[in-house]
């Protein structure tokens, strides 16, 4: 398969079973789509009157040439290597732990409804965290770099257990083998000193929520009585990222319809002096006044393209930051089985609740058609985890044609299941989204690489 574009004036290709990119000449860019079914003359014929035979031939070559050196229309050898991938015994490698259903913040479009996740408020406590780190060792098998993110809700609302965790965590590392990466995502609010200090020594990366100008921040994530959030956790944010050095963590918005214009978020944030920012589209049903919606893609699409061109500008003065959802390694990336079957929901990736039950990821928890299990005895719903186990960018028919599916990797089950009812659809408008960064991310390397 081979996928052709423009973008801020480069003619882009890319041969998506190898991943492969060329930056091409028009006559090229204007062959590669006849090549396949169409001889040299045909070609030629075809194209006689835009650009000269000798141009037009010498394109061809060009072109036949890349075919050979398997860089461009490259076979799929992928789908035989899934059936193999499904075989391999299940290790978990993360855990997402709820260490707080509850939160300090109501903000709109939050899916765990403040915190409580369709359930009761409640914090985790150090016994069922405890537990939790034990069952991931037990079930990591050979592996040993192990993720824990502390999440929520606020997980600051419960950071006494969350450093109780981290000790029992490196002491166990010694024991086992084993290698704890610790992160942690907070609204910012409780955030002082010492919890900097101690993220800081613990944490690999820190996610810091917000959503960008005063304006919007303040619309979707107020308090409860209705304050906004903005003025508190910005100071406290700008410390907390340079005290990092502006690395190992992000600061992470949620752009909806009530800000289309979502790059001048990216941009405020990068002029307050964030280098590490993702700024990502609401999901939400088209019931939800905030929700994106099919009619508002044209727009957002200028916006990403509006975005790379700003990003490739300010490389130029010298003011880059990085932009998560631009950030595409085109030469190693991730590993065959990620690029083929995503995050590992539900097999290599669990969620954890407060009292210890077990879910495929945080955006399962609460409903009790995907409960697996608990952390003291383990994944008893095993047909759970066999069908994210067979979801993959070739379980989804939308994937099978999309040039972008080694990118996302057949996208997010748990949107899937939320717009279709199964998971192995996939969710429209983010698709839409996706395909567009994509395209901007290879044309940002694309107008670095030709600086150089």
């Amino acid at each position: 398969m081979v996928h052709q574009y423009r973008n801020n004036g480069y003619n882009i290709v890319l041969d998506v079973n190898s991943g492969a990119i060329h930056v091409v000449d028009d006559v090229t860019y204007d062959v590669i789509p006849l090549f396949e079914a169409h001889t040299t003359g045909e070609i030629v014929a075809a194209l006689k009157d835009k650009y000269k035979e000798e141009e037009i031939k010498e394109a061809c070559e060009e072109v036949s040439e890349l075919k050979e050196n398997q860089e461009l229309f490259t076979p799929d050898e992928y789908e035989d290597y899934i059936m193999d991938f499904k075989k391999r015994p299940t290790v978990v490698k993360a855990l997402c732990l709820h260490i707080a259903h509850d939160c300090n913040l109501a903000c709109r479009y939050c899916f765990a409804e403040e915190g409580e996740y369709h359930g009761r408020r409640a914090l985790m406590s150090y016994e069922v965290g405890k537990a939790a780190l034990d069952f991931l060792i037990a079930n990591s098998g050979n592996r040993r770099n192990l993720e824990v993110d502390f999440f929520g809700g606020e997980p600051t609302l419960n950071f006494q257990v969350v450093k109780d965790l981290v000790k029992y965590g490196r002491e166990q590392e010694k024991i086992h083998n084993k290698n704890f990466r610790f992160t942690l995502t907070t609204n910012g609010v409780l955030l002082n000193d010492e919890i900097m200090e101690f993220a800081n020594k613990e944490m690999a990366n820190v996610v810091l929520s917000i959503d960008g100008r005063k304006e919007v921040n303040d619309r979707m994530r107020p308090f409860r009585g209705g304050q906004g959030s903005y003025d508190l956790i910005v100071p406290k944010f700008q410390k907390f990222a340079d005290s990092r050095n502006q690395n190992n963590y992000y600061v992470r918005g949620t752009f909806t319809h009530n800000n289309l214009d979502f790059s001048q978020d990216v941009l405020h944030l990068a002029d307050l002096g964030f280098k590490q920012i993702s700024v990502e589209p609401v999901v939400a049903q088209d019931t939800d006044d905030y929700a994106i919606r099919e009619e508002d893609l044209p727009q957002l699409f200028a916006e990403y393209d509006n975005l790379a061109a700003e990003m490739v500008k300010r490389h130029k003065e010298g003011k880059d930051f990085n932009f998560f959802h631009f950030m595409i390694d085109l030469e190693g990336g991730p590993c065959v089985a990620k690029r083929l079957s995503g995050c590992g929901s539900g097999t290599e990736y669990l969620a954890v609740t407060p009292w210890g039950d077990l879910y495929p990821c945080h955006q399962f928890v609460g409903n009790e058609d995907f409960l697996m299990g608990n952390v003291y005895d383990g994944v008893k719903n095993t047909e759970i985890r066999d069908e994210f186990k067979c979801c993959n960018v070739y379980a989804k028919e939308k994937c099978k044609e999309c040039f972008a599916r080694f990118y996302c990797s057949g996208g997010c089950a748990a949107n899937s299941y939320n717009f279709h009812g199964n998971i192995t659809d996939t969710y429209d408008v983010g698709c839409e989204l996706e395909r567009k960064r994509v395209e901007c991310a290879i044309m940002i390397k694309a107008a670095l690489a030709d600086e150089d």
